[in-house]
């Protein structure tokens, strides 16, 4: 096998990874609140700059692309991601949405990462300003205290 077929190979898993990933997470606001109604959960907003803001990469990297943090949204939450990214582009809708959201949630680009938690009508919970190395466990053990018992 030569150099150029396994870079293609590498290339295609890393995408299909970076797929899979993203899959856990929805972009239409207004989409995952009626999901969230309709399993009763919880919703988890994450501002972010996804291609320019350390802190909201890192949280990415350590807690919400982790296994731990995945398996526990799968049953718990509806994960939206709210990117306000600076090199990459999202559909016209999308961008006026987070900005929407961002007026009403009464963030700015300073707080990135915020995470919100709201409940399966789209009342606030909680609200999480910044990273400062927290792990999955943090995250979930956080949204336990926050998230109404059935």
């Amino acid at each position: 096998m030569n150099i150029r077929r396994v870079f293609c190979l590498v290339l295609a898993f890393t995408q299909l990874a970076v797929i899979a990933r993203a899959s856990d997470w929805q972009m239409d606001y207004e989409q995952a609140l009626a999901s969230a109604k309709a399993a009763n959960k919880c919703v988890l907003l994450d501002f972010t700059g996804s291609d320019w803001c350390g802190p909201c990469i890192m949280l990415y990297k350590t807690v919400f692309s982790k296994k731990a943090f995945l398996d526990y949204a799968k049953k718990n939450l509806v994960l939206v991601t709210l990117d306000y990214p600076k090199r990459k582009s999202l559909p016209e809708n999308i961008i006026k949405q987070n900005e929407r959201l961002a007026r009403q949630y009464h963030i700015d680009q300073s707080g990135y990462p915020t995470v919100v938690l709201l409940d399966p009508s789209g009342k606030i919970l909680g609200q999480l300003e910044g990273y400062s190395g927290e792990q999955p466990a943090d995250i979930i053990a956080w949204v336990e205290k926050l998230r109404p018992k059935s």
